[in-house]
Formats: C-alpha cells, structure tokens, sequence
C-alpha cells in the first residue's frame, strides 16, 4: 500500500482503557475490542503504520485502592498490569482478524510479552506490524504515557 494519501506515515495512537469496555463503563466488552480492531485494521491497510497505548481504567483505578488505604505504588502496579490485560485482548482481536501485532510492556513479563525496546518496536511496525503497549512507563507514581517528556516518542515522529 502507498502511503503518499497519510498526513503520518507513523502514528501513536493513545486509548483510554474504556476503549475497551463495557456498557457500564467496566470490564472488556469483545465487541468493542472486535470493533476497534476492525477500526485498526482499515488504517493499517491504508499504509500506516501503528503503534497503539492502551489504559487500564476500564479495569482498574488506582485512586481507589488509595481511598481504601493501599500504597500509591501498590496501586499503580495494579493500574500497570490492567494495562497489558487490555494490550493482550486488543492483541487477540487484532490477530483474530489476521493482523500481526507484537506487545511490548515497560515491565518485565516475557511470558506474554516483549520488553519495551524503542529499536525492536520501529522494527515490527516497519515489517506491518501493530505494536501494542503496555504497563505506562513501568514506573509507579510515573505520568500518563502522554504526559512522558516529548523526546521519548520522536520515533513516532508525532512530538
């Protein structure tokens, strides 16, 4: 596919977990994550490449562990892990709908997905595929993903 019609050739793509959700606002809806992957699928075949953030607030809010008296570290590490538990339901809409995807996690989980490395993602979505990240910036109490300071996603070349 020709990309001269894309504005971005590249694009970072950053979705709140409620993405993925529910009715309620809760959960993972399959076929909200079926959607988006069709949504997805149709950019892709436009010749972009993607690369997509996810959220975990459909699944987990760490505010709330704290009003209970968790620790905010605590809690953020909960906050991390939904993340990817929505990385890996987009990841199986995607494949299911014949779409490669690699996720990538800022915190070590080899067994369900690659460590984030900056060469290895502009790899994969050079070779087609959507890479799908997980678990922020794998540091609790960090920012959001889009409050991470410019210079770490030049390579998406969005900042």
């Amino acid at each position: 596919m020709t990309t001269e019609n894309l504005k971005y050739k590249r694009i970072l793509l950053k979705l709140g977990g409620e993405a993925l959700a529910g009715a309620d606002g809760a959960g993972i809806d399959p076929s909200r994550a079926e959607a988006l992957a069709q949504k997805l699928e149709a950019v892709l075949q436009l010749g972009a490449q993607i690369a997509v953030v996810i959220g975990g607030g459909n699944l987990w809010r760490g505010r709330l562990g704290m009003e209970f008296g968790m620790e905010r570290a605590t809690a953020d590490h909960m906050g991390m892990l939904a993340t990817v538990m929505n990385a890996i339901a987009l990841q199986d809409a995607l494949e299911r709908r014949g779409v490669a995807t690699r996720v990538q996690t800022a915190i070590d989980m080899t067994s369900v997905a690659e460590p984030y490395i900056r060469r290895r993602a502009i790899r994969h979505l050079e070779k087609g595929r959507v890479v799908i990240l997980g678990a922020g910036t794998g540091n609790p109490t960090s920012p959001p993903t889009r409050l991470v300071p410019c210079g770490q996603w030049k390579w998406m070349r969005m900042c």
